[in-house]
């Protein structure tokens, strides 16, 4: 049974289509990456997840429960991390996460309240009234609030949008830790070295379709191939490699470029072709391609 079905959701906000038929399936247990530019439907799609929203077509199943039809079981196996700061000023940590608690009808939950704060160092915060807490605390009680019923399907919206390092070094090691215990999670950021290194499965948004899907090391490897980087003392870059170059603003001036490669023997043929423009190579790099450089081909339309 899949952790999450998505078959053919649509939604529209007037003339706006914010979703167009977009099918996914998560397993249990994967570390699933949602990416995609601001508007392209992501925020869109979790609401319709967790039953904040409705879809106007399709339909969204959590461990084989329908969130319309059968919203509080699949609610309760759903923690959702919102990207806004949402809390009540009235109440310390330890309240708010008991109460979080009671939302779900769990009952003598203190021991997990006291390791989920161990974890996301919130034990010194314990009795602090939320109003007194940090942007970046209060962002860790929101996701101390999405796993307090040790829901088996953890969706992160942008959870660590404009805080410091350290808080998340601290939460992606407690969430890995979630995901190697059997927890299924589903990411959503604009830090895509954050998507590389955790998600074993990502996709891609754009205009709310789903426009690339894939393991994340076969998305890096069939859509960007590698980076050579040159850096020319003299000379220009000849017109027939132009088309290869990934950053576009690099032939507005200056002598550094990017250029695409696919294949290792495109190296000596862009090598030969620099030579026999008459430029001189003075330092030259070639890299494995990221997410990032497979994020802006695709969103740019080039692939």
């Amino acid at each position: 049974m899949a952790a999450i079905q998505i078959t053919n959701v649509e939604k529209r906000y007037k003339a706006l289509r914010a979703l167009d038929g977009v099918s996914l399936t998560i397993e249990e247990g994967e570390f699933f990456g949602l990416l995609g530019p601001n508007g392209a439907g992501k925020t869109t799609l979790i609401s319709i997840i967790a039953g904040l929203n409705r879809a106007d077509a399709g339909t969204v199943t959590v461990n084989g429960y329908d969130v319309v039809n059968q919203y509080r079981e699949a609610r309760s196996r759903l923690g959702v991390v919102p990207q806004e700061l949402v809390f009540d000023p009235f109440f310390t940590v330890r309240e708010t996460l008991r109460m979080q608690s009671g939302y779900f009808g769990v009952k003598n939950n203190d021991a997990w309240i006291d390791e989920v704060m161990h974890h996301l160092d919130l034990t010194n915060k314990a009795d602090t009234n939320m109003r007194a807490l940090s942007g970046g605390m209060k962002r860790r009680v929101l996701v101390a609030q999405a796993l307090v019923h040790k829901p088996p399907v953890i969706v992160l919206d942008e959870p660590t949008a404009g805080v410091d390092v350290e808080l998340r070094q601290t939460l992606w090691k407690f969430v890995a830790r979630l995901n190697r215990e059997g927890h299924t999670v589903v990411l959503t950021t604009h830090y895509l070295e954050e998507a590389q290194a955790l998600c074993n499965r990502i996709a891609m948004l754009k205009g709310g379709k789903v426009v690339a899907l894939d393991s994340t090391q076969a998305l890096i490897r069939r859509i960007s191939g590698s980076q050579l980087i040159v850096e020319l003392a003299s000379g220009s870059l000849p017109e027939k490699l132009k088309s290869l170059v990934s950053h576009p603003e690099e032939l507005a001036g200056g002598n550094k470029f990017t250029l695409r490669v696919n294949e290792y023997p495109e190296v000596e043929e862009i090598l030969r072709a620099i030579r026999e423009n008459g430029a001189t190579i003075t330092d030259m790099n070639l890299k494995q391609a990221d997410l990032e450089d497979v994020f802006l081909q695709i969103m740019e339309g080039e692939k």
